[in-house]
């Protein structure tokens, strides 16, 4: 008998101080550790997640073959704000948003769909 679950996210980040800054002010997090090289940072989501940015000599070349989803129950309201994080769209298909970090990994932006929300979302002022 054993147990799994998910551990944690990676994002590859060839330009790491852009991912900090994005992704912190994305979930509304600082970043809580780095290894001693600098190679990663972490971050830990609400709800205890942790996501860590890796640095990457590389600039992203093509498609991000797997994502992150942030629910929100206002899209274009969270969608404008990531772009005032540096974040862009990429690509409009009704229900929700595909954008770009500062590095060019998508994510997409779309209404609730997991359990506990809103009691485990975070909430933002316009």
């Amino acid at each position: 008998m054993h147990r799994s679950r998910l551990g944690s996210v990676i994002i590859d980040c060839d330009d790491m101080e852009a991912c900090i800054r994005f992704w912190s002010g994305a979930l509304g997090v600082e970043p809580d550790r780095d290894d001693e090289d600098g190679v990663y940072v972490g971050l830990t989501a609400p709800g205890g997640r942790h996501i860590f940015l890796q640095r990457v000599p590389e600039r992203k070349t093509a498609k991000t073959r797997m994502h992150i989803d942030i629910e929100t129950d206002d899209i274009q309201a969270e969608v404008r704000r990531l772009e005032g994080l540096g974040a862009t769209r990429k690509e409009d298909q009704g229900d929700l948003w595909v954008m770009q970090d500062s590095c060019g990994n998508e994510f997409c932006v779309l209404g609730p769909v997991t359990d506990g929300f809103p009691e485990r979302a975070q909430t933002w002022e316009p």
